[in-house]
């Protein structure tokens, strides 16, 4: 039970948890980070014992945000490190001995693509030259070459099996949401575009077919997407799926005559194998909840020709790995998931329902005024801290909370980050911190989520900061109205990234919502964000959404929370990495100034408060890192709304 353990937070941090597995090229282990140590350390398990086999001893990154991938021999691992979560990454490789060998060191970030098969040359993506780019890397003699010269962003480049070929996916085009297949020669000459789908749409590489013939695909252009194989020699692709979900693809099964995807329905994810010749798919007899996989590819998740590397969670079961008999219809834990002094009883369980939103919400817009967009369903998730029933005893009478309004819960709103992304049943650690001290917690996938489509992501393009908010605000006026143990006057915004451009912009558009707000590594002055962002994130996310600010500088005056700073009216907790490369720290330094010109006044008794923290960027895995934020984001919240089920007369409802 929470309430009995003596420093929840603490527990909470450090417990270990799963990133990035990866299966060997003979399928007989698994590369993996884990902190089971109290630090992110690389660990290999034995895909038939289930032993765990720590490599590294602190030569990885505290933060275990990038993915790892074998060498063809199965002898090391590569992976990424950076300094102090600055993300420019370099490409190291850790042998079973435990050395580590400096592999690529290039200027700005380097994130490995694809080893070819015979284990010769890395296919990376670098920004070294200025856009994210392909560059190949020969082993042997040490030497990087550029492939591609692209004004786009590369994404997602592969070695053909044979090694003569490569694909990734760029857009030439003039559409900016278009997304285009490329095949070339492997030193980059002759690249062709497969021209799958629409322009406009959204094509990507997925996986080479094992003699090189095919090549797994996705594409958006029905709006939801779909899984393809696209024939080489025929120039023309096979669509599965794709017309009553989003589906995406994950890889060629050994026999290339199936193919594994995941399916999102609501807020689960489902995998799914397609057979080839009978075009029929299968849905995998997995719990209800979040299955997802490591590293895409045939060797990174096929432990042999029927056996598969699945990740599995839910809101109240931590990530553990399973391993999937396609033939048996069953599976097995390989790792089961780590509790420490807690039992899954002691975490909230989400409840998941819809609202009706045309993004004008019934609270006033201090901002900006907006007309309606159109209604669109959008799906929340709510976590009632108070839903969880004592594991070690059956809770009293007077312990219950009377859904008549004896006691109301404060509530957290927690809009996730992206803006491309989504809340779904998967175990969150951020909402568990936030339940297990008295704190219900609402998500909210507004319009511009993914998982329900393009259209769907594309109705945020030119309007960040507009319906999207409205959402956001229009699912809180819902939990307000309709959960009668929830308190109106204790209700605070939390989010990061996107989601702490959000916090900022729901507390200057709608401060009426609000009693206090935590942005955490948030966008606050879109221009600057800008100028200071990294070059493919300058382009593919802001120019994509917005245009360029020559193009469009009232909208990004507009849609900036510092424009909009005087109407802070709740307290704000401002929190951020000094090495953070995707929203520079001088995102919040600008509004911390900007609301000291208005006269605001910082501190623990004042209207702002500003933590700056060192060694971090982009958040971290870490758990001496995680402990931190959490214990800035439970004073925060203590000291403003209080973390306590308040008692209330029924006469007040």
């Amino acid at each position: 039970m929470v309430d009995s353990v003596d420093d929840p937070l603490e527990e909470l941090a450090n417990l270990p948890t799963v990133a990035h597995p990866v299966v060997s090229p003979d399928g007989d282990e698994v590369a993996l980070y884990y902190d089971i140590t109290g630090r992110n350390e690389l660990h290999v398990i034995d895909a038939e014992s289930g032993d765990l086999e720590q490599w590294s001893d602190g030569e990885v990154p505290r933060n275990a945000r990038w993915y790892l991938k074998w060498d063809p021999n199965g002898d090391r691992v590569y992976f990424h490190r950076d300094e102090g979560g600055d993300e420019q990454n370099d490409v190291y490789a850790l042998s079973r001995d435990s050395e580590v060998e400096t592999i690529l060191e290039m200027d700005g970030q380097v994130t490995l693509h694809d080893v070819s098969e015979d284990g010769e040359a890395l296919l990376v993506g670098s920004n070294r030259d200025g856009q994210m780019n392909v560059y190949r890397h020969d082993l042997a003699d040490g030497e990087t070459t550029k492939l591609t010269d692209y004004e786009r962003a590369v994404w997602g480049s592969s070695f053909s099996p044979s090694g003569d070929r490569i694909a990734y996916s760029t857009n030439e085009t003039d559409d900016f949401d278009n997304r285009d297949v490329y095949v070339a020669n492997a030193d980059g000459s002759d690249p062709g575009n497969l021209e799958i789908g629409d322009v406009g749409a959204e094509s990507m590489p997925v996986d080479w077919g094992p003699d090189g013939d095919r090549l797994l695909v996705s594409d958006n252009t029905p709006d939801l997407g779909r899984v393809g194989v696209y024939d080489l020699a025929d120039d023309e692709a096979v669509w599965f799926g794709g017309d009553e979900y989003e589906e995406t693809p994950i890889t060629f099964l050994p026999d290339g005559e199936r193919v594994l995807a995941l399916r999102t329905r609501d807020a689960v994810t489902v995998p799914v194998v397609y057979d080839l010749e009978s075009g029929e798919g299968r849905e995998l007899d997995v719990p209800e909840g979040v299955t997802s996989f490591g590293r895409i590819g045939p060797n990174d998740v096929c432990l042999d020709d029927d056996r598969l590397l699945l990740m599995h969670t839910t809101p109240t079961k931590r990530p553990e790995l399973l391993v999937y008999d396609l033939e048996e219809d069953d599976h097995e834990t390989l790792l089961e998931a780590e509790y420490g002094p807690f039992d899954r009883d002691d975490f909230a369980d989400a409840e998941y329902f819809t609202v009706d939103s045309d993004g004008v919400p019934e609270t006033p817009a201090e901002a900006v005024d907006h007309d309606p967009s159109e209604e669109l369903e959008i799906g929340c998730l709510l976590y009632d801290s108070g839903e969880r029933p004592s594991p070690s005893s059956e809770r009293s009478s007077d312990e219950d909370r009377d859904r008549s309004g004896s006691g109301r819960s404060p509530l957290v709103v927690m809009p996730h980050g992206g803006p491309r992304g989504r809340d779904d049943k998967s175990f969150n650690l951020y909402v568990q911190v936030l339940a297990a001290q008295g704190y219900s917690v609402l998500q909210v996938n507004y319009r511009g989520s993914t998982g329900r489509g393009r259209e769907f992501v594309e109705r945020l393009i030119e309007d960040w900061g507009g319906a999207e908010q409205g959402d956001v605000a229009t699912a809180v006026e819902h939990v307000l109205e309709t959960r009668d143990w929830v308190d109106e006057d204790r209700v605070a915004v939390f989010g990061g990234s996107y989601g702490g451009y959000s916090a900022y912009w729901q507390l200057v558009q709608y401060p009426e919502l609000y009693d206090a707000g935590i942005a955490w590594i948030g966008l606050t002055d879109l221009e600057e964000q800008y100028e200071t962002t990294m070059p493919h994130y300058r382009v593919e996310l802001m120019e994509k959404y917005l245009g360029t600010p020559d193009e469009n500088p009232d909208l990004y005056e507009e849609r900036s929370p510092i424009t909009h700073a005087e109407n802070l009216s709740a307290p704000l907790l401002m929190v951020h990495g000094i090495n953070d490369s995707r929203v520079p720290v001088s995102q919040a330094r600008l509004f911390r100034d900007r609301l000291e010109e208005l006269g605001y006044e910082g501190g623990e008794d004042g209207d702002f408060e500003y933590e700056e923290l060192g060694e971090e960027g982009h958040a971290s895995t870490d758990q001496e890192q995680k402990l931190r934020t959490f214990r800035l984001l439970s004073d925060f919240l203590e000291r403003r709304i209080g973390g306590e089920v308040v008692a209330v007369d029924a006469d007040d409802d």
